[in-house]
């Protein structure tokens, strides 16, 4: 192993994360520290038409702004969904949207650096429109149509800001 974890503790926890601070040892056996954040795993959804695809836009408190992004999230409250249950279930949450086909594209972490949370993208096809259920969080959340040629634009002129968004659209256009 790179590290041995020599101890832990957790320096804040709520109901969405978890922040530890982990002493270590290095190889050559020196010490150091590492401050990891645990959040749960979380699925993103690209809803995908014959003429683009669908965006949601929400307030996101630590940035202080209102932001487009591809349907996003996970349940705290039911770790044993699996990635595909919660693919769908976000995106009728946030959407309305039920996907005929869910196709999964890959799985990537969110910032390895220092947070062991990944998420799975998948692309969701043969769409359906039905009602929406957002959550308390998601109050204002806004959802949008765009063509190929719009969401390229706002991707490259700084629109759309959301790391996992852009990584999972090149994930799409890879396969």
């Amino acid at each position: 192993m790179e590290f041995r974890q020599t101890s832990t503790r957790t320096v804040y926890e709520n109901r969405w994360m978890r922040v530890r601070e982990d002493r270590i040892e290095r190889q050559d056996g020196s010490a150091g520290t590492y401050g990891v954040v645990e959040k749960p795993d979380y699925a993103i959804v690209i809803p995908r038409d014959e003429r683009g695809f669908f965006l949601v836009e929400q307030f996101r408190y630590p940035v202080g702004a209102r932001c487009w992004e591809f349907p996003q999230g996970s349940w705290e409250d039911n770790p044993q969904v699996t990635p595909a249950q919660l693919a769908r279930a976000e995106l009728a949450e946030e959407t309305g949207l039920r996907a005929g086909e869910m196709r999964h594209l890959g799985r990537l972490y969110e910032a390895y650096g220092f947070c062991s949370q990944a998420f799975d993208v998948y692309l969701a096809t043969d769409l359906r429109q039905g009602a929406r259920a957002p959550t308390p969080e998601e109050q204002g959340m806004r959802v949008e149509h765009f063509d190929t040629g719009q969401l390229e634009a706002m991707i490259r002129d700084g629109t759309i800001k959301d790391g996992p968004s852009v990584a999972a659209y090149g994930l799409l256009l890879l396969v």
